[in-house]
């Protein structure tokens, strides 16, 4: 995606952020939705998040050791997300993924899990099966390098269709440790969950013995302060984080009861471990973006506002300049799918878009000095820099993108 591989063109190169806007190297200033795919929720370069970082490196970059600010950096995170009573830090949603469901092997004594189709939780092999994302961009959704036997363990169900999951559990339930799921999905572009959908698959995971994950590397802090499963009431059995909780440094996270975290080594014998877990300088960011969000009571509010001026605002675009498209939100995250104005709700209809119209709308919008994700297969995303004048601006630009396509 960086490489604009699924709109065309030179990729810009930027030199620096403030606010809500970027500037590229050549000078050229920018209003951005990307806001670095999702972690920048209080915008670019906030004051009190630099100063919490030059503070922090100030003291030394890393040590390979116990921190108090990890510490406190896990207690808020346990306060705020339902599922998690422990939890561990390491550097990148993939490492936390990647262990969740090494966890959920270990614990099971099972080898398959089921994924969704769509759904991306980072590159390792066992999720670059049917992935969303930069492979869906690609238009590569499996990997070379990715061995037989991997891609044999790892199952793929249609998001929103809790029949296929039925299906794979009866065919191979004994050997399934677990589904991992993105609660809202947001790497196939933005498709909420169905009704019913997370609960079902609660139901059937307990059913079956089999461990429920949310991947909310995306949505955890975005949506809601305890993520998608306080914003839709289920809670998983693990839950990974990242991007918010880094404040724009590398992060992750996974956690659960403390009955599920005890098997993670030393405590128990599923190993994980990275010399610059919690890292300093990653946990002084991610705390001071939590201060922020803290100290506002209206926070999620005005985020969840702006983002449906903005959902509704390109609705009215396409409409008034004939363009058949639907827009899919969730709290600060959003969507223009060129769907030929057909529901965007799993893969297949993600897929179904005009990745074409939707790069030349991209192009356009660059042009006139709106970022958008060089993808159709990404979220925008509203920051708590972004004000109503720059979405009264976006909008603007965007009626004129639209009119270079009808």
């Amino acid at each position: 995606m960086r490489a604009f591989g699924g709109v065309g063109g030179t990729p810009v190169f930027f030199a620096s952020g403030k606010g809500a806007f970027l500037t590229d190297l050549d000078g050229n200033r920018y209003l951005d939705f990307v806001g670095s795919w999702g972690p920048l929720i209080a915008g670019h370069a906030p004051p009190e998040v630099v100063e919490a970082v030059v503070a922090a490196a100030r003291r030394g970059t890393t040590f390979g050791a116990p921190t108090e600010a990890e510490t406190e950096l896990a207690r808020e995170i346990v306060a705020l997300v339902p599922s998690v009573k422990m939890v561990r830090l390491v550097n990148s949603g993939t490492e936390a993924t990647m262990s969740a469901v090494r966890l959920a092997r270990g614990i099971t004594g099972r080898s398959a899990i089921i994924k969704f189709a769509g759904c991306y939780h980072g590159h390792a092999d066992s999720f670059l099966i049917a992935a969303g994302s930069g492979a869906a961009t690609l238009g590569a959704p499996d990997s070379p390098g990715v061995t037989r036997g991997t891609a044999a363990d790892t199952l793929v169900a249609q998001y929103n269709n809790i029949k296929s999951v039925d299906n794979l559990f009866a065919e191979r339930g004994p050997s399934i440790a677990a589904v991992i799921v993105e609660p809202v999905a947001g790497n196939m572009g933005v498709v909420p969950p169905a009704p019913g959908f997370l609960p079902a698959l609660r139901d059937i995971t307990r059913k079956h013995g089999s461990l429920l994950i949310f991947d909310e590397v995306i949505t955890g802090f975005r949506l809601s302060a305890g993520g998608a499963q306080q914003l839709y009431n289920c809670t998983p059995d693990i839950t990974t984080l990242g991007k918010t909780i880094g404040g724009g440094l590398p992060v992750g996270a996974y956690g659960a009861s403390q009955e599920i975290m005890r098997y993670v080594a030393p405590a128990g014998a599923v190993y994980q471990a990275g010399t610059l877990s919690g890292n300093p300088l990653a946990v002084a960011a991610g705390l001071a973006t939590l201060r922020i969000i803290r100290r506002d009571p209206g926070f999620y509010e005005r985020l969840d506002r702006l983002a449906a001026r903005l959902a509704a605002g390109l609705e009215k675009n396409c409409r008034d300049t004939g363009i058949k498209a639907v827009v899919n939100r969730v709290g600060s995250m959003l969507t223009l799918f060129f769907s030929n104005g057909s529901p965007v709700f799993d893969y297949n209809s993600a897929l179904a878009c005009d990745r074409q119209a939707y790069a030349r709308y991209f192009h356009a919008s660059l042009d006139r000095g709106i970022y958008l994700a060089p993808s159709q297969f990404e979220a925008l995303f509203v920051s708590s820099a972004h004000t109503d004048e720059d979405i009264d601006i976006a909008l603007a630009k965007s009626k004129q993108a639209l009119g270079c396509l009808s």
